[in-house]
């Protein structure tokens, strides 16, 4: 049986940079990639610029916006793909999936949980988000697509740092952050970044990391803390009248009874899992010694149970989800009454 193929998902606004990344990994490479690009329109412009080489196929979906049509045209795509592969048409040791700068991530990471041959044969990876932070705070401002494109990221790119100030960088980060701070941010000039800031994240494994980034960003390897960065935001705090439908909560508690965050899980999902862009806890259950890891995609949800707490005094339970404006309070309050008694 062939090993799972690690595919990642790039996503990011318009001119953020997608492209220019692309071509710099596959000048920095040394294996054989698949890229699949969704634009609108009859002519793939960004196709057209990316260099090929006997080590890339590239394939161009170009009918339609992927946000409304993408689902079912990439389910077949992959689906043929993997075929070819099987045959040995065609080789390669890792896919691409390229969105259009208008996309909504969702359908497309949704694909990957709901598809048997998909599940069975593609390990997604990650979804990373390119940001351009010249023009991602009007960009927020403006399209509602921008702030779920940042939600969804397990790691942010900033592009065009050096057309703007160290000040305005540091509010785009700061912007950033609280809508999704489960994301660590890296920055990148001209495309330049290791590929192994990128790639190979495995941030869809079902293990047992709950990374909250403390408000830091990197550069040149450095991690660096943004000024005025607050862990997570409540759904009524205002912050420099920013409107942002998209924010990050944080849930915490001691040892939970079972059948009680079962069914507070399935309430939450049931009722507000089309706001919730990405969620991941890891819980502690009473009077059981493992981990509980649970981490879903809008109404899509896995759970597992993890290694044993090393320490009592360790047993807390998180949950973080990222999401568009939940009521907050009433969560937060239902949560803590799923402690075991």
């Amino acid at each position: 049986m062939q090993p799972l193929l690690p595919v990642t998902i790039l996503t990011g606004f318009l001119g953020a940079g997608k492209t220019t990344l692309i071509n710099y990994l596959l000048n920095h490479n040394n294996e054989k990639i698949m890229i699949i690009e969704n634009e609108f329109g009859q002519i793939n412009v960004d196709g057209g610029l990316l260099k090929q080489d006997t080590n890339i196929e590239i394939v161009e979906m170009t009918n339609g916006c992927i946000c409304c049509s993408v689902q079912g045209e990439l389910t077949q795509a992959l689906h043929k793909l993997h075929q070819q592969r099987l045959d040995g048409k065609i080789a390669f040791d890792r896919l691409i999936i390229e969105t259009t700068g208008l996309a909504d991530p969702a359908p497309i990471v949704q694909t990957f949980f709901i598809d048997d041959l998909i599940r069975q044969t593609i390990q997604l990876d990650a979804v990373i988000t390119l940001v351009d932070c010249e023009h991602i705070l009007q960009q927020l401002d403006e399209h509602r697509v921008a702030s779920s494109q940042i939600g969804f990221a397990d790691r942010i790119i900033l592009t065009k740092t050096d057309r703007v100030s160290e000040q305005q960088k540091l509010t785009a980060i700061d912007r950033i952050n609280r809508i999704n701070n489960k994301a660590l941010i890296f920055e990148a000039i001209q495309g330049h970044i290791p590929k192994t800031q990128w790639l190979d994240i495995h941030a869809f494994d079902l293990d047992e990391q709950l990374n909250i980034n403390k408000g830091f960003f990197v550069i040149n390897g450095n991690k660096q803390l943004t000024a005025n960065f607050k862990p997570f935001l409540a759904a009524s705090e205002p912050k420099q009248s920013w409107s942002d439908d998209v924010v990050s909560y944080l849930l915490e508690a001691g040892e939970l009874d079972l059948k009680k965050i079962g069914a507070f899980t399935e309430q939450l999902i049931e009722k507000y899992g089309n706001d919730m862009l990405r969620y991941k806890g890891v819980l502690a259950i009473h009077d059981q010694p493992q981990r509980l890891i649970v981490q879903g995609v809008h109404k899509v949800v896995g759970f597992d149970y993890g290694t044993p707490w090393d320490n009592p005094n360790q047993r807390i339970s998180r949950f973080v989800i990222i999401s568009r404006k939940l009521p907050f309070d009433e969560i937060r309050q239902d949560f803590i009454e799923t402690q075991s008694s």
